[in-house]
């Protein structure tokens, strides 16, 4: 499936999720799980969570407003808690969240290797990296509070982050499919959503960019004051489309920076990402140098383009049904206890239905 490029509207909403069905949220999540589980479709759980459609409308069906920035990290916790410690069962491992949780995603992958039993460089690397990307390379005015890495014992994985633009106020969500990344620095994404395209975005990974990529990572491997002096050549030449100003940038400090990567010089643009303290601004500099001093100009276009079941928290369309909430997941809990006993005729009866809503 090629990558999507749609529009969601997804304003911060205050409030959270009310206990009473945030409960049934993460039951029929868990029971949602099951049945990819049964129906060995892990797999095609994954891809689906890659897919902003699919993932709206599951947040949709577990009762939560289809137009709020909450789905996505409302979402991700059912998803999270109601597989608990059915993930050492379904070899299904959810890590990561929101705020404090999503930065202590890398400890949070240790403790659960530690536990299950599996090298845990490999996912560290994955966490962090899709967050510098979304974060640094693509600068696009939205800052990352979410982050749910999502990921099987077969090593199939997917990635849902979310930023807010505290300006605005709106959310934006990137979708990653493991197995669809040729590259984490070229085009690396499922999908990116948001409510509406931004004019001026700084897009390192965009094919247009690559260019820019190796002038960047040549300017971190040579001497850190033949950079700073083309930096102070060009901060009287600032490109109105360049999101940067010339108060961001202080040469003492890109100096210190460029010291740390002179020292220990990055292999490419991808490993330079994951260097400490090479940021957002360390990297707006070096590309607008990139465009300015080498002629490389990086990609300025914006890579984002974008069901009720129960009800929505807030009423809208209507209020949730508790009644009918909790029958869904006794039936949902009855139909998979059934199959795990051979007995598989609600589950083909489900897969029925489904060929006449589709």
């Amino acid at each position: 499936m090629n990558i999507r490029r749609s529009y969601a509207e997804l304003p911060l909403h205050t409030g959270n999720a009310p206990r009473w069905l945030f409960q049934r949220m993460k039951k029929l999540a868990r029971e949602i799980i099951l049945l990819f589980v049964i129906e060995n479709r892990v797999d095609d759980f994954i891809k689906n969570l890659s897919d902003p459609f699919w993932f709206q409308a599951l947040g949709c069906l577990l009762g939560f407003d289809w137009h709020s920035s909450g789905l996505t990290t409302t979402t991700g916790a059912a998803l999270k808690e109601g597989l608990g410690e059915l993930s050492l069962e379904t070899g299904v491992f959810i890590v990561g969240g929101k705020g404090k949780t999503a930065i202590n995603t890398p400890l949070e992958i240790q403790r659960l290797a530690e536990k299950v039993g599996f090298p845990p460089e490999k996912w560290i690397t994955i966490s962090r990296l899709v967050a510098r990307v979304d974060n640094n390379a693509i600068q696009d005015g939205y800052q990352l509070y979410h982050h749910l890495l999502v990921f099987t014992k077969d090593g199939k994985w997917a990635v849902i982050q979310q930023g807010m633009n505290p300006e605005t106020r709106y959310a934006r969500r990137y979708h990653w499919l493991g197995e669809e990344v040729r590259s984490f620095v070229e085009e690396p994404h499922k999908a990116i959503a948001s409510e509406n395209l931004e004019p001026f975005v700084l897009n390192l990974v965009a094919k247009e960019s690559k260019n820019t990529q190796e002038v960047i990572t040549e300017l971190t491997r040579q001497s850190p004051d033949k950079t700073v002096k083309d930096w102070e050549k060009i901060t009287l030449y600032l490109p109105s489309h360049h999101p940067i100003t010339t108060k961001e940038i202080q040469p003492k400090n890109l100096r210190t920076i460029l010291l740390t990567t002179y020292q220990s010089p990055p292999p490419d643009f991808q490993n330079l990402l994951l260097y400490p303290g090479v940021g957002a601004k360390t990297l707006r500099a070096l590309s607008l140098i990139s465009e300015v001093i080498y002629g490389e100009p990086p990609s300025f276009k914006d890579p984002a383009r974008f069901s009720f079941a129960h009800g929505g928290k807030d009423g809208y369309p209507y209020p949730v049904d508790r009644k009918l909430y909790d029958s869904s997941i006794e039936l949902l809990e009855k139909a998979i206890k059934n199959a795990q006993l051979g007995r598989k005729e609600e589950l083909e009866a489900f897969k029925r239905l489904s060929l006449f809503i589709g």
